[in-house]
């Protein structure tokens, strides 16, 4: 596979996608817990709860982004932002965030969308600086029924 391929248009990703989706989120160094929130039966579930898109960007038939779109009807977020490293700095988080935003606010309604980075990746943190949105001092807590959740 070459960087030098075309990029494909926007596409929508399903179930049938997820080995791949976790297979670029692997690539790309996310964090990742196939046996908890992230495995298949977990990741079917939000599918089908109709509050989660997943976007992605292919060259060939290889996938090299995606996004994980979600909202509470009040709130879009924007989760699970990948890139395969070989296919950075080309515009493509850039493009999947503006299709985010298109969502959010053409197809939901929505006024907010938020995103959650992890205090160590400033790539992310300054992409969404650049982008327009801001920052906020909030205490993330979370509790778990199991470990790999």
């Amino acid at each position: 596979m070459s960087t030098q391929e075309p990029i494909s248009p926007l596409c929508d990703l399903t179930t049938g996608d997820y080995d791949e989706i976790l297979a670029l989120w692997q690539r790309a160094g996310l964090s990742v817990r196939p046996e908890g929130r992230d495995g298949p039966a977990a990741f079917a579930q939000q599918m089908a709860s109709g509050r989660q898109r997943i976007v992605g960007l292919r060259v060939g038939p290889t996938l090299v982004a995606v996004i994980v779109l979600t909202h509470d009807g009040r709130k879009g977020w924007i989760n699970r932002l990948a890139v395969d490293p070989a296919y950075r700095r080309r515009g493509l988080a850039r493009a999947l965030i503006a299709e985010a935003e298109r969502w959010f606010t053409e197809e939901l309604d929505l006024e907010v969308w938020a995103a959650l980075i992890e205090g160590y990746n400033h790539d992310s943190q300054a992409l969404f600086d650049r982008l327009g949105y801001r920052r906020h001092d909030i205490v993330y807590v979370s509790k778990r029924t199991r470990p790999e959740a």
